[in-house]
């Protein structure tokens, strides 16, 4: 790979990580200086999108499956919230059905909560 499609290889996957995190229900949003440099960290440590994808899903759902009574959380941040779970898919890869059960759950909820409810 020469430099150039190296550099632009390692902006699209930036790119592709910033755009994940900003979909996220759970986050703030904004991006910090140090979240950009952290999606070039992992780009350089060969940390696959679809593993960065699975650590927002599993972020996600530990969040939005809590027990009802617990406290709210705060909004996410930064990008670095999610180096433990993206740590842990590393070392221990999950099964991908229990992906496929996670994504489906999420998808779910998310549907049920934005159907319009009816009183009475």
């Amino acid at each position: 790979m020469t430099p150039h499609e190296l550099r632009r290889a390692r902006e699209q996957y930036a790119r592709d990580v910033i755009d994940r995190y900003r979909r996220c229900s759970h986050t703030a949003g904004r991006l910090r200086p140090a979240d950009r440099q952290l999606t070039l960290w992992l780009y350089d440590r060969n940390v696959p999108l679809s593993v960065v994808n699975d650590a927002i899903l599993i972020a996600t759902c530990r969040r939005t499956f809590r027990p009802p009574d617990a406290p709210p959380l705060n909004p996410i941040r930064s990008l670095h919230y999610l180096l433990p779970v993206i740590e842990e898919l590393v070392q221990s890869p999950p099964d991908p059905g229990y992906l496929l059960y996670l994504r489906r759950r999420l998808d779910d909820f998310l549907a049920a909560a934005s159907q319009p409810r009816l009183h009475g």
